[in-house]
């Protein structure tokens, strides 16, 4: 995979909005390459505990109507009118390399659907990114399974997706888990300064940024694969499904996302899982949002920003805790499915 910080037009673009905008933006962007290398690293050494299963369920290409295409993992419950959980995946990350840990699990009492979100592994290609389209997506992705309501569950970036899809379609969430998350990517003074920087430096280079990312996503195999029996080989498959020009695009949006204004105003069910020694959102943002939600309540899991992956024998148990708790705040409108179905191919 070849970073967009070693390409000419990209380099150029930045460094013409002066040194501060070029020292500012080559940091974000070395950040991009070692928090993945970092991620798949620690999986190689093996820093948490093998997975349950030696593969993880397959998934297919959906077409989402009027929208594009992405890779859908759709796995059945124990019953058909199992609660629907919808798992919205962080920066970086795909459906499978954010939530394997947790598919067979969770399958034991919900049905469960993840995807690739836009920009990221087989998600769909975009002229821009924007969180608004995500959550949109999401509800796209329900119509063409056929589900009606669902509880959302995100991390990270997913978090951020999982509020915004609450307030443009509020009628499709009956619920909220909100995972290493908070209302806004911008508390710091340096991150108010950074992300001004960082949008003007995308500006004229997004259109390039898009066209890689695409050309990237194209050049993939339609299904990814299932086996984790070598898992450092398969998490680095799954990282570098999702193109280095991507980062700075979506780190932008995230830096201007901000639902402080009409979180208040959820209505339904929410936890908001904490993770206690985050760094990449500090915990005390996590537990504002928690205090900002009406009625949330608050899950403590004891790790850092990747615990659901380097950390999950420990994470798993409080982000099912959590789902179990708004399951049953939520009742049983969340297996509800309709004939909102809309066009589905098989990969």
């Amino acid at each position: 995979m070849t970073h967009p910080f070693f390409h000419r037009p990209f380099t150029r673009a930045v460094k013409a909005g002066g040194d501060a905008t070029w020292a500012v933006t080559r940091l974000a962007v070395r950040s991009s390459l070692v928090v993945p290398r970092l991620a798949a690293d620690a999986l190689g050494r093996r820093l948490m505990p093998e997975p349950p299963y030696d593969r993880v369920p397959a998934g297919r290409t959906v077409r989402l109507r009027g929208r594009g295409s992405t890779f859908v993992v759709d796995v059945p419950g124990p019953t058909p009118d199992a609660p629907v959980v919808v798992l919205l995946h962080g920066l970086a990350c795909t459906a499978y390399l954010n939530w394997f840990p947790v598919l067979g699990a969770l399958a034991d009492r919900y049905r469960v659907v993840a995807f690739d979100q836009r920009w990221h592994g087989r998600g769909i290609a975009s002229e821009r990114f924007r969180i608004e389209d995500c959550a949109d997506d999401a509800v796209a992705v329900l119509d063409a399974l056929g589900i009606d309501r669902a509880l959302f569950a995100g991390y990270s970036l997913g978090g951020f997706v999982a509020q915004e899809t609450w307030h443009r379609h509020p009628d499709r969430v009956a619920g909220l888990v909100l995972a290493s998350t908070a209302r806004n990517g911008q508390g710091r003074l340096q991150e108010r300064l950074f992300f001004p920087v960082l949008a003007a430096t995308m500006n004229p280079v997004s259109r390039h940024a898009a066209a890689r990312v695409e050309q990237l996503a194209q050049s993939l195999p339609l299904t990814p694969d299932v086996e984790l029996t070598d898992l450092t080989s398969w998490g680095l498959a799954q990282v570098r499904s999702t193109s280095g020009w991507a980062y700075p695009e979506v780190v932008n949006a995230v830096g201007h996302f901000d639902s402080a204004p009409w979180i208040g105003g959820v209505d339904v069910p929410t936890a908001v899982v904490v993770t206690e020694r985050d760094r990449a959102i500090p915990t005390r943002r996590q537990h504002r949002l928690a205090a900002a939600v009406p009625g949330a309540r608050v899950f403590s899991a004891p790790g850092g920003h990747a615990s659901v992956v380097l950390d999950a024998a420990r994470w798993l148990p409080v982000f099912e805790k959590a789902l179990e708790d708004v399951w049953r705040r939520a009742g049983r409108d969340v297996a509800l499915t309709t004939d909102r179905r809309g066009d589905v191919s098989a990969g």
